[in-house]
């Protein structure tokens, strides 16, 4: 038999050791796992096949004196024909309270079943009867592990599936909970508090998509553990891929290509079970078209966004790159110098994550786009992990995770991140509280640095969590994006006038539009000047033709007629807060600043909130 898989080692070693009676299995719980099988008479001679979750359960934990019991919503209690006659017989001697002599002698003479058959059938009756009655089967269960510890030698196993739909988590508290629902939570928060229970040899399994899906007074028990399933890693899927092309009827096609082939193939496919796998190796055999890079990604994409729903994420492909970003010429050099190589890296030389701050407007987007694409690597854009309802915040950040360790190597892409990430004190909701504690858990994990790179994009640093901003995680790069001035603003006003004139502006004309645009003036603002010129070349006007180059004057004309809108106080004060924050000397734009001027920059803070600024 091959090795366990790690889950399944863990999911062990609780229930061995007495650490818990009751254990949350969630996660991956609805994929295909490998078990040991005979060697093949033909074809190959794989020794491994790939069920679904339970078949697995059930072969792994075959041993002697333990009885697996197997529930399933809208289905019988499951149990092996000899354990069933095992159970049976013990159900009759602990409702009878002696044993099955006894009831012989006790059933002499008299008409009619005896009570060893009455309490037979009523054993068979409840077996059948727990299909389509989850309540019932949830107490004819609990009964099971009383009468396990009353007149039985062995033990219980007891898988239940479904568990988030059987005790659903709903709107929070009880009091929403519809009668039959409330009761079920109620059976088995006692069952799991009875201290015969936690002290005896039966053991269940609670088996769910998402441990926050299960009520928490029952999930979040503290004699209940949790176990998670995680997404397969790459030499499962290299098994199963290997075990696929041995038994397929037709070939799969792979791309040309020395590296092509079925080790390649698992490494483009991080981030895909083994079912989403198996469909897109069936499809590809079917078709007799050969398998792309491009095309296995797109699986992975749309796997991904299925599981997370498109509200919480999407794919990101920035078509630009730092060629394209006009000005911040310092910046871009550190960022192919320092940032770019740190995120390639990997260990202790690769960086958690990045924060980007500046004032709205000031480009953050558009560059650290650019740097996503110089990267190569997926791009995940998180929208909104947060959801209307009680408790699916945390099932979407448990699949959020679930997808993100699966991945060998992403960018998780966090615009307006001060939305997204709130903070953790005592003025924030419980739920913010926790989903920020989890996300701040997660940049700085070991088992994901280096692979999961953060770039959180705000014009409001200040309110992203403190722990959030240090070192560790983007503490460790904070990167200010200002308003061009200089070289960088000269650049700017290059590129916004050249569409509309004939040929590069000359130097009078670009010192002129200098002397007149706000010293202010960010990089959306001379986009939005640029449009509004191209617009103007477009359209006829005053005896012009439409396409003819604007003159010089129609160029300052139009310049001198845009007035910046009343936001500069606001601008100033992101700004400022972005000096404060900055984590790089070489980033500021006086990289011999002294603690002095900081201390200005502090005072200014404070005098722009005094104002009503923040």
């Amino acid at each position: 038999m091959s090795a366990a898989p790690a889950f399944f080692t863990d999911l062990a070693r609780l229930l061995n050791s007495g650490q818990t009676r009751a254990v949350v299995l969630s996660g991956n719980v609805h994929d295909l796992f490998p078990i040991a099988r005979p060697p093949r008479q033909m074809g190959g001679s794989s020794d491994a096949a790939f069920v679904p979750l339970v078949p697995f359960m059930l072969e792994r934990t075959e041993a002697a004196g333990l009885i697996r019991v197997v529930y399933e919503l809208n289905g019988p209690v499951r149990v092996s024909e000899a354990d069933r006659a095992t159970l049976k017989d013990a159900w009759v001697r602990w409702k009878a309270g002696t044993d099955a002599d006894t009831l012989l002698l006790r059933g002499l003479g008299r008409k009619g079943p005896s009570e060893g058959d009455l309490l037979g059938r009523e054993f068979d009756t409840l077996m059948h009867e727990a299909i389509g009655r989850p309540t019932q089967a949830l107490e004819f269960l609990r009964q099971l592990t009383i009468c396990s510890r009353e007149a039985l030698s062995g033990s219980l196993l007891i898988l239940i599936e479904a568990a988030d739909v059987l005790l659903p988590a709903g709107q929070g508290g009880v009091s929403g909970l519809p009668t039959d629902q409330l009761r079920r939570v109620a059976i088995v928060e006692d069952w799991f508090c009875d201290p015969d229970f936690i002290e005896g040899n039966d053991s269940v399994v609670l088996i769910a998509d998402s441990r926050s899906a299960v009520h928490p007074r029952v999930g979040r028990l503290p004699q209940v553990l949790g176990v998670e399933v995680p997404a397969p890693d790459v030499r499962l899927r290299l098994d199963y891929i290997e075990d696929f092309l041995k038994d397929a009827d037709r070939p799969v096609r792979l791309w040309a290509g020395e590296e092509a082939g079925p080790q390649s193939l698992a490494d483009f496919t991080a981030g895909l079970n083994l079912h989403a796998l198996r469909q897109l190796l069936a499809g590809a055999a079917h078709s007799g078209e050969p398998l792309t890079p491009a095309g296995v990604i797109g699986k992975v994409e749309e796997y991904i966004k299925a599981q997370l729903g498109e509200d919480v994420i999407e794919f990101k492909k920035p078509e630009h790159s730092l060629k394209d970003v006009v000005g911040f010429e310092d910046l871009k050099a550190f960022l192919r110098s320092e940032l770019i190589p740190r995120f390639k890296a990997s260990g202790e030389a690769a960086l958690p994550g990045a924060a980007v701050a500046g004032a709205i407007g000031s480009g953050k987007t558009f560059l650290m786009e650019a740097v996503a694409a110089e990267l190569g690597l997926p791009v995940l854009v998180l929208k909104n992990i947060r959801s209307q309802w009680f408790g699916q915040t945390d099932v979407v950040f448990e699949k959020l995770r679930r997808v993100l360790e699966a991945l060998q190597k992403a960018v998780i892409f966090v615009d307006e991140a001060d939305t997204q990430f709130g903070g953790v004190g005592s003025g924030s909701h419980e739920t913010e509280r926790r989903l920020t504690g989890k996300v701040q858990a997660m940049m700085s994990d070991p088992k994901l640095r280096g692979r999961i790179l953060w770039l959180l994009m705000t014009a409001r640093i200040h309110l992203l969590s403190p722990d959030i901003r240090r070192p560790g995680r983007v503490g460790d790069l904070i990167i200010p994006v200002l308003d061009p001035t200089g070289l960088d603003r000269r650049a700017f006003i290059r590129w916004v006038v050249k569409p509309v004139l004939d040929g590069e502006p000359n130097e009078a004309l670009v010192n002129r539009l200098d002397d007149e645009l706000s010293p202010t003036t960010s990089a959306a603002a001379f986009a939005s000047l640029r449009s509004d010129l191209k617009a103007r070349r477009a359209m006829a006007s005053e005896g012009k033709p439409a396409g003819e180059p604007l003159s010089e004057d129609a160029v300052f004309a139009a310049v001198r007629d845009r007035l910046p809108p009343a936001i500069q106080q606001t601008r100033r004060y992101q700004e400022l807060q972005a000096l404060v924050n900055c984590t790089r000397r070489s980033l500021l734009p006086n990289p011999d600043v002294t603690v002095e001027e900081r201390a200005e920059w502090e005072t200014e803070l404070r005098a722009l909130e005094r104002l009503g600024i923040g």
